[in-house]
């Protein structure tokens, strides 16, 4: 298989409900940047590190940021400004299309930006910044 459609791509929302947590997806999603995962490296060369090349081991690790844009729509997108105000994160999910997982995590809404052009649609980017580990759920 040379690759995959990415078509049906959705990030949704958790309402926060507990024992079981409704997630729905965001309105009028053009594309979805999936969280980029990274681990730091601590650098433990030393005098006598062998032949002179530099050791390191892994360090902590950080879930990135998930960034989208939208068609915005204030009656579909504008509820989203209260994660903005929000201090603790919600739990958020990209669900990959054709049933094939997803990545469910929590995150802080850090960036919301609207552009209203005179000649074009109004769209919207947003930032969330990932807090903790991604739970990964790999499909059929």
């Amino acid at each position: 298989m040379a690759g995959l459609d990415a078509f049906g791509t959705q990030l949704q929302r958790g309402d926060g409900a507990t024992p079981t947590e409704t997630f729905t997806a965001l309105a009028n999603v053009t594309d979805i940047t999936p969280p980029g995962l990274e681990r730091e490296t601590l650098d433990v060369s030393s005098h006598g590190s062998p032949e002179a090349w530099r050791e390191f081991i892994g360090g902590l690790k950080d879930g990135g940021e998930v960034e989208i844009e939208v068609n915005y729509d204030p009656r579909e997108h504008d509820d989203l400004v209260a994660d903005l105000n929000d201090t603790d994160p919600r739990n958020y999910k990209v669900v990959w299309p054709q049933n094939l997982g997803s990545w469910e995590f929590g995150a802080i809404l850090t960036n919301f930006e609207v552009e209203a052009p005179h000649d074009d649609k109004l769209a919207a980017s947003m930032t969330f910044k990932v807090s903790g580990k991604p739970t990964i759920t790999t499909g059929a």
